[in-house]
C-alpha cells in the first residue's frame, strides 16, 4: 500500500522534473534545493552541499551529464528511475536500514547483487560463472519473495548478474512490473537486446542495463568470443535510439588495460550513449584461474590516475571499484553496504568472495544477513586504513582466511571448492606489492583532500568578509 505521503512526493518529484526538462542549464542548481525537502531526516546533507557546489557551473561536466540525461532518456525511464532510487532506496530505505542496525545490532544493506541463473550463452575467459553449473537458477517465486523481504528490511536497489541474466528475461521484466517501487539494475553481454526488449525497458521504467566490455574489438572478441563486440555495438546502437540510459562494465587487467584506459574508448562509450561505467580490478577467483590476468601495480595506479581525471573532463559518470573505497568508507562488502546472492541461493559477502553460513532458500532473508561469516566482516571494516587497500581478498589476504574460519563458512563454488588458504595463496605476495605502491598514493590523496579544505575554509572567509 502506498502511502498519502508518498504519492504526494512522488507528484512533487514529477513536477518538479517537467520544470527541470523546460530548461536544464537554468535549473539544475534550483532542483537541489527542492530535493532536500524530501530529505527530512538531513541523511544526505553533504552530498548535497557537493551537488549543489558542482552545479553551479553549467560548463562543469557533472552539468553537462545531468543535462544529457534529462533531455535524452525517456521521461518514463527518468521519472521512475529517479523516484525509485531518491524517494524509496536512498531516503525511506535508509532510515529503515538505520533503524534495523541500531534494533538488531548488525548492517542491512543499500543493495543486494543477485544472480536470477548460472545460465549464460558465453564462455568468458577468467570469468567465474563460465565454470558454474548451468542448472542452478532462483526461481520466479524465490526472487519475488527475495525482494519483498528486502523492501521490508528497506532495500529498495538490487543488481542482477549471473550467468546472463537476460536469459530469464521475461522473469525479470515480469518482477520489475510488480516492484515498480524498486530501482533494478542489471549486468549483461548484450545479445539478447532487441527492439522489443528495448520497448518493454521503457514501459516497465525501473531496469537499467550495464553492457560488460573488455576493450575494442579483439580485446573483446578475444576474451567473450568472436563477434561480440558487434553485438554489443548494435545493442548500444538500439538503446540510444531508444532513450535508455545505460552504462558500461569492464573487468580490468594485465591484458586490456591501456585499452580501457585511453581516451579513444571513453570517447567512443559516451559517443555510444553510455551514461556510467563500472571498473573492476580482475580477481582471481576458482581454482583454475589465470593468475597473470592480476593488474600490477603500475597498471593500478594508472587506473586510480585515469578515472579521477576522466571525472573532472569527461560527462560521464565513472566508478572505480576498489579506488572509491575511501568514499565509503572502505570494503562495502558482507552487508555492510551490499553483499551478494548466487543462483543457488548462497548469501555471500561480495560477488568475488565465494563463502557463506547462509541460504535463502533454508532461512529469511533478515536471518542470512545477520550471519556469522557477514558480523566478522563488520566487526572487522575497513581491513585496512588505507583505503586504497580496501579488499580482504586481494589486498588483505590473510583477512579473509581468518574470517571464513572464524565463522566456519563453507565454499560455495558449484563445481570445484576452494578452499580459502589456496585462495590467500593467490592473493597474498600481490597484496604486498601492491602495499608498498599504495602508500605513497594514499599520502599524496590525503594531503591533496587537506590541501582542498584549506583553499574552500579561506574562500568562505573572504566571501563572509565581502558580505
Amino acid at each position: 500500500m502506498i502511502s498519502p505521503k508518498f504519492k504526494i512526493q512522488q507528484l512533487a518529484i514529477k513536477q518538479v522534473l517537467g520544470y527541470l526538462r523546460k530548461d536544464p542549464e537554468k535549473n539544475l542548481p534550483k532542483v537541489v534545493s527542492w530535493l532536500r525537502k524530501f530529505d527530512t531526516e538531513n541523511l544526505y546533507s553533504a552530498q548535497y552541499d557537493m551537488v549543489d557546489e558542482y552545479l553551479k557551473d553549467q560548463n562543469n561536466n557533472w552539468t553537462k551529464l545531468m543535462c544529457n540525461l534529462v533531455n535524452n532518456v525517456d521521461p518514463n525511464i527518468v521519472e521512475t528511475v529517479f523516484t525509485n532510487f531518491l524517494l524509496n532506496a536512498s531516503i525511506k530505505g535508509w532510515s529503515v536500514v538505520a533503524q534495523s542496525k541500531e534494533k538488531y545490532g548488525y548492517e542491512t544493506p543499500f543493495t543486494i547483487l543477485v544472480d536470477p541463473t548460472t545460465a549464460c550463452n558465453k564462455k568468458c575467459i577468467g570469468c567465474w560463472a563460465a565454470d558454474y553449473n548451468k542448472a542452478l537458477n532462483l526461481s520466479y517465486e524465490e526472487s519475488d519473495k527475495l525482494f519483498n523481504d528486502g523492501k521490508e528490511l528497506g532495500i529498495y536497489f538490487y543488481i542482477m548478474t549471473g550467468g546472463e541474466p537476460l536469459v530469464r528475461k521475461n522473469d525479470i521484466l515480469k518482477l520489475a512490473k510488480k516492484h515498480n517501487d524498486c530501482v533494478f539494475m542489471f549486468f549483461t553481454n548484450g545479445t539478447l537486446i532487441d527492439q522489443k526488449f528495448c520497448e518493454d525497458l521503457i514501459e516497465v521504467g525501473n531496469l537499467v542495463p550495464t553492457i560488460s566490455v573488455e576493450g575494442f574489438d579483439d580485446a573483446t572478441d578475444d576474451r567473450r568470443g568472436k563477434g561480440s563486440w558487434n553485438d554489443i555495438m548494435r545493442a548500444m546502437d538500439l538503446m540510444k535510439s531508444n532513450r535508455i540510459p545505460f552504462g558500461f562494465s569492464t573487468c580490468f587487467t594485465t591484458a586490456n588495460c591501456d585499452s580501457v584506459l585511453s581516451e579513444e574508448f571513453i570517447d567512443l562509450m559516451m559517443d555510444k550513449g553510455a551514461y556510467f561505467s563500472w571498473y573492476f580490478t580482475f580477481m582471481p577467483i576458482g581454482c583454475k584461474t589465470d593468475t597473470s590476468l592480476m593488474a600490477n601495480p603500475d597498471q593500478r595506479e594508472k587506473l586510480y590516475r585515469t578515472i579521477r581525471g576522466w571525472r573532472e573532463n569527461k560527462a560521464i559518470f565513472n566508478m572505480d571499484f576498489w579506488h572509491d573505497a575511501e568514499y565509503v568508507g572502505g570494503c562495502v562488502a558482507g552487508g555492510r553496504r551490499y553483499c551478494h546472492i548466487n543462483a543457488n541461493g548462497d548469501v555471500e559477502p561480495c560477488v568475488f568472495c565465494h563463502y557463506s553460513n547462509a541460504n535463502i532458500k533454508e532461512v529469511s532473508l533478515f536471518e542470512a544477513l545477520g550471519q556469522p561469516l557477514f558480523r566478522e566482516y563488520q566487526k572487522n571494516q575497513p581491513f585496512n586504513c588505507n583505503q586504497f587497500r580496501p579488499c580482504p581478498i586481494l589486498d588483505n589476504a590473510p583477512k579473509i582466511a581468518e574470517m571464513v574460519k572464524k565463522s566456519g563458512a563453507k565454499s560455495t563454488e558449484f563445481i570445484d571448492p576452494e578452499d580459502v588458504d589456496d585462495l590467500c595463496k593467490k592473493t597474498i605476495n600481490y597484496g604486498l606489492t601492491w602495499a608498498k605502491r599504495a602508500e605513497p598514493l594514499w599520502k599524496e590523496n590525503v594531503e591533496s583532500k587537506n590541501k582542498g579544505k584549506l583553499v574552500y575554509e579561506k574562500e568562505v572567509d573572504k566571501n563572509d568578509v565581502l558580505e
